[in-house]
């Protein structure tokens, strides 16, 4: 299917750039969650998250193509087997139809598989180095940031469910793409070697003990990632969805006069400008 090509630079861990894009991560974090609870419950609120994932949507999709073209091929790089590949789909189909299956994965893996790509990024440079460090970054902080929003500012909820249903999407992605890499040579998921750089995954061992260590971490870090959120007042928020992994925290009356004032206020200015 064709031969590894050899990057032509590779971005510093910890250098002046990552340090920056953190940094920008975490502002961006914190924005969404002020924007997710101000805009819940409005009319603003599908528009926005539609917005949201048309735009990444797209930069999924033009991404993947453009990898896939004959001048920018790379068999350890162009095929949309990793782990963070599917989920920017995933990201842009929670956005687009807040189907809690999809919020589920997002939440888990967005914010523990993903994060191993901003702590410790394997971004090599092939032919353009300022688009693949854009690109790169990009979609991983939008992975990052959409969970943190969909739970901490529109009152998502995740249950023992979806938990179940995320783990087991984790063990079928990963027996789709150790086959491909039987196949290609190829290395997506790193679950046939480790990352070429430093990574989470050298300090529990080598291949193929890492993988092992890997499952047990994940299970156990995800059950505390739902633990919280299963308390008897949360358990009776209402279920979002027919598989039941989700659960979505009713608005409060505060929310709601404040999402009144808000509309109020928004009518009025409409009222004015059209009588100019």
């Amino acid at each position: 299917m064709g031969n590894a090509v050899e990057p032509i630079g590779r971005m510093t861990p910890y250098g002046p750039e990552h340090l920056a894009v953190l940094g920008i991560t975490v502002v961006v974090a914190i924005a969404l969650v002020l924007l997710g609870r101000r805009i819940r419950g409005t009319e603003h609120e599908e528009r926005v998250l539609r917005t949201l994932g048309w735009v990444m949507l797209g930069a999924t999709v033009g991404w993947t193509i453009w990898g896939m073209l004959p001048g920018n091929w790379n068999i350890d790089q162009s095929l949309p087997f990793h782990y963070s590949d599917a989920l920017r789909l995933i990201t842009a189909i929670a956005l687009l139809t807040r189907a809690g299956w999809a919020i589920a994965i997002c939440y888990y893996w967005g914010l523990t598989l993903n994060l191993q790509s901003l702590i410790t990024p394997d971004l090599n440079y092939f032919d353009y180095p300022v688009l693949e460090f854009v690109m790169y970054w990009f979609l991983h902080v939008v992975a990052f940031v959409v969970p943190i929003m969909f739970i901490w500012g529109l009152g998502y909820r995740p249950t023992w469910r979806g938990y179940g249903i995320t783990y087991l999407a984790t063990v079928v992605w990963a027996g789709i793409a150790l086959v491909v890499n039987a196949i290609t040579g190829a290395n997506y998921g790193y679950l046939s070697r480790g990352p070429e750089g430093a990574s989470i995954l050298d300090i529990l061992g080598p291949w193929p003990i890492y993988i092992f260590w890997e499952g047990v971490i994940i299970a156990v870090v995800w059950a505390l990632m739902t633990w919280p959120w299963q308390t008897a007042g949360r358990r009776r928020y209402p279920i979002v969805d027919k598989f039941g992994t989700m659960r979505r925290k009713p608005m409060s009356r505060g929310d709601t006069l404040s999402t009144d004032v808000t509309l109020s206020a928004q009518s009025a200015a409409t009222k004015r400008a059209q009588s100019r």
